[in-house]
């Protein structure tokens, strides 16, 4: 598969293939398909199918005679398989009819696996809301992109919260799958939506997923490695582009991107934070429990609705400038290998 030709620079003796047309157009259909349609919100979406398979794996799990660790291994490993399985077949299946079967499937494939549209207009749902002044349908917007309560942040913390999500996102549902869709195409970025998907569902720090959920944590710690240390240096680029600070942008991730519990959530919030000139991070309320969160960037700017704008453009651009700079990585190393 055409996919494979950047691991075929640290493995020269693999069978010389490398990247045809519908490479580069299952990627880019994918992002413009998701900037146009968004995700759907139907009851068999690929990834609501993937998480009651989880659900029920984990149900199964449980019920055997087998530590929790070993079982929340086996959850991981199973279901990533599986699923990197089945899209390697969609795509495998339709190629023998056409060539542009296969290139509509591995489009609608990597399309699932990422999430630009729908996260911009969650994010632009709180700030329509907080334009009217109507904090309790903010929070309600809010809750369907955080994990913290909702239920009795002010105007600055909900937006703080939105900024934070985006800036996250822009690594999770954007950067990494399309990552991973270079890497080892449209199997790979289901994979990892996969990954992420387990890790939202069983990745917690509770009683009941401590154990369980460690592995998925992990592997999604492991996943998302790469695109976040990445997005630390297109943030400041896409910063530039939309009018913000790059300087800071960067100063920012180095010195705050390290400060935040997950490897790599801070390193994205941390440029983002820098870039707007504002200060994220700080106690919020999980379960009624609240979590000292450090802090992360500087106050220069208040924390308004600005801010929300702010970040979902960056977000954008970034992912513009990852599918570019990706598309020409790929191309750079082709002619690489065909030169060789």
């Amino acid at each position: 598969m055409p996919y494979f030709c950047i691991f075929m620079t640290i493995c020269p003796n693999l069978p010389p293939f490398c990247p045809t047309p519908h490479f580069y157009f299952q990627i880019i259909a994918a992002f413009i398909l998701d900037n146009i349609i968004g995700d759907p919100q139907w009851r068999y979406h690929p990834v609501r199918l993937i998480g009651k398979f989880i659900e029920c794996l984990e149900h199964v799990l449980r019920r055997l005679p087998i530590p929790e660790r070993p079982a929340g291994m086996l959850l991981t490993t199973i279901t990533t398989g599986f699923v990197w399985l089945l899209a390697s077949v969609i795509v495998s299946a339709t190629g023998p009819w056409c060539c542009m079967f296969e290139t509509i499937s591995g489009a609608i494939i990597i399309y699932f696996s990422i999430s630009i549209k729908s996260l911009a207009d969650e994010a632009k749902k709180v700030m329509h809301f907080l334009k009217k002044n109507d904090l309790l349908n903010a929070r309600k917007a809010l809750s369907q992109i955080v994990g913290r309560d909702t239920a009795h942040l002010n105007d600055e913390q909900i937006v703080r919260a939105c900024v934070e999500t985006v800036a996250e996102s822009t690594v999770d549902g954007v950067l990494s799958p399309l990552f991973f869709a270079f890497m080892g195409g449209p199997p790979a970025a289901m994979a990892y939506r996969t990954v992420n998907t387990m890790d939202s569902m069983v990745g917690h720090k509770d009683e009941k997923y401590l154990r369980f959920g460690w592995a998925s944590a992990r592997l999604d710690d492991v996943a998302n490695y790469l695109p976040a240390r990445i997005s630390a240096l297109l943030i400041p680029v896409a910063a530039f582009f939309c009018g913000y600070s790059p300087v800071r942008s960067l100063k920012i991730a180095i010195r705050d991107g390290r400060k935040h519990e997950s490897p790599n959530s801070g390193i994205s919030e941390a440029a983002m934070a820098g870039a707007l000139g504002v200060q994220l991070g700080g106690p919020s309320t999980y379960q009624g429990e609240i979590i000292a969160k450090p802090f992360i960037g500087d106050a220069h700017n208040q924390l308004t609705l600005n801010a929300i704008n702010g970040a979902v453009k960056i977000m954008f651009v970034t992912a513009i400038l990852f599918l570019a700079g990706g598309i020409g990585i790929v191309m750079a190393l082709e002619r690489l290998l065909l030169a060789s």
